[in-house]
């Protein structure tokens, strides 16, 4: 698995199809090559539908689309989720994103993109979380 930096959590995947003003920094993020992980893309899917209303036609094209953008898709297997439950215990993440963050470890990311998550936090010295849309702190 070749070594890309950066990994996109599922709400960048998810702002990277609205109109809001962090579709920008999203398909930004997703110019340059990425990692994503199948979790994600049922995440996408299942969004997508409940909160985007978005029919599964469009679904359907956009997780083709993102499958073929990304430069890797990481499977989730069951050593993700020996992973996932240490980061949980040693991070006191939440389960599913300590298995996206497991994927990130597995693809040999260094950067996570997420809102989600403490922006900064280093998982395991090799992996840095960065919030990409968070605003710059006032000098």
């Amino acid at each position: 698995m070749p070594a890309i930096a950066n990994f996109l959590d599922t709400n960048v995947l998810v702002y990277s199809t609205t109109s809001e003003t962090k579709a920008v920094v999203a398909q930004k993020l997703m110019s340059e090559p990425f990692v994503i992980s199948a979790q994600a893309l049922n995440e996408f899917a299942n969004v997508g539908r409940r909160k985007l209303s978005l029919s599964w036609e469009r679904i359907t094209q956009i997780v083709s689309d993102l499958t073929e953008a990304a430069e890797v898709v990481v499977s989730v297997e069951p050593g993700m989720t020996k992973t996932a439950l240490r980061l949980v215990q040693h991070y006191n993440l939440a389960f599913y994103d300590a298995v996206m963050i497991s994927a990130a470890l597995k693809a040999k990311c260094t950067i996570y993109y997420s809102e989600d998550l403490q922006h900064g936090l280093i998982i395991d010295t090799t992996l840095t979380i960065q919030n990409p849309f968070r605003e710059p702190s006032p000098s």
